[in-house]
């Protein structure tokens, strides 16, 4: 291994990312960590907040920013069961956030070598590629966290019978897509929204039905569609911005006098519309370290393991691959920034 490696870090915030060569070592696993040579980095847009405004808050300066890699494991951390874990040399996909790691620099996904928890770290199947890899982890961790966020465990099996629905207001995202696959294996019937260019995409995720966001009678034509039906449709994942009221108009019409619950992947506004008898809650995961880990496993080595090796989870959304190696962050996150439809930024090392 190099005595040291390239990593575009954030030093003030407002500022681009400067790729830097860190002249401490590669970072060494801690204790129940896994290192790995990072060989592509997807871009959230929860980088560009933090790079640009500085929120979530960035507790260290110099920092490295980043969540979703792919690479080769280079080591094990102590504590690493090689038995439930990639061996070195794998080809894995991983959550590699230094956010839940007090800002550690050693965390971040933007370079070439970084560690992550181990119950985040998972083989990438050869049929994949590195960038296929790297469009999965956060946003199947924030996928599924939606669900557990309002009650619903993962290993929730729907019969046709229970005739349950679900609204997935944003089905086209990256974390929209995973909720909608995700929807799917816990057995709901899925109604999806997406734009018009992505409505058979989404649909080939496992939708049931999904509606043009834009069109000045969606909120009729879900409910309509639903009431057709005869299922319940009183849950929703709202994974886009400014979508809540539309969210809450359909479940309104859909729901009966049942309870309602929405998971909203975005930050609630201080002033949230609501609905009665509705539960609305942000999409978080466990806040508990402990119970984050048992998260991330469940996410991780159950479900999308599962999923990738049955060839029932679908990588997604379509990737936009941005030159530049590690110099090409910047310009992938003022790619996401300034608006994608239905992809996800990557950048290949």
């Amino acid at each position: 291994m190099p005595s040291t490696h390239e990593a575009a870090v954030l030093k003030s915030v407002g500022s681009p990312l400067e790729v830097i060569r860190r002249t401490t070592p590669e970072p060494e696993p801690g204790p129940d960590e896994i290192l790995i040579e990072v060989k592509a980095i997807a871009v959230n847009p929860v980088d560009y907040y933090m790079r640009d405004m500085g929120f979530p808050p960035v507790p260290v300066l110099p920092a490295v920013l980043g969540e979703d890699v792919a690479g080769i494991v280079v080591k094990h951390g102590f504590g690493v069961d090689p038995s439930d874990s990639p061996a070195v040399g794998s080809r894995v996909l991983a959550l590699a956030s230094s956010f839940y790691h007090e800002g550690s620099p050693d965390h971040g996904a933007f370079q070439k070598y970084t560690t992550a928890r181990s119950e985040g770290v998972i083989n990438l199947p050869d049929s994949l590629s590195f960038e296929e890899g790297a469009i999965m982890p956060l946003a199947v961790l924030t996928a599924l966290s939606g669900y557990t966020t309002i009650g619903i465990p993962l290993d929730t099996k729907f019969k046709p019978e229970d005739k349950e629905a679900i609204l997935i207001w944003g089905g086209s995202s990256s974390v929209g897509s995973f909720a909608v696959q995700t929807a799917k294996s816990l057995g709901f019937t899925v109604f999806a929204t997406a734009g018009a260019k992505n409505l058979e995409y989404v649909k080939s995720l496992g939708a049931d039905a999904v509606f043009d966001y834009k069109s000045p009678t969606v909120v009729q034509d879900i409910a309509t569609k639903a009431k057709a039906d005869g299922v319940l449709l009183r849950t929703a994942h709202t994974i886009v911005d400014n979508a809540l009221q539309q969210t809450l108009d359909v479940l309104k019409e859909t729901k009966g006098d049942h309870p309602a619950q929405v998971a909203h992947a975005p930050l609630l506004p201080e002033n949230a519309p609501s609905l009665d008898n509705t539960e609305i809650k942000f999409t978080y995961p466990p806040t508990n370290p402990e119970e984050r880990n048992k998260q991330l496993y469940t996410c991780f080595h159950g479900w999308l393991k599962d999923g990738l090796a049955a060839g029932s989870v679908i990588p997604s959304p379509r990737m936009q691959v941005v030159p530049g190696d590690i110099g090409g962050l910047n310009k992938a996150l003022d790619v996401l920034k300034a608006g994608v439809s239905g992809v996800k930024v990557v950048v290949s090392c």
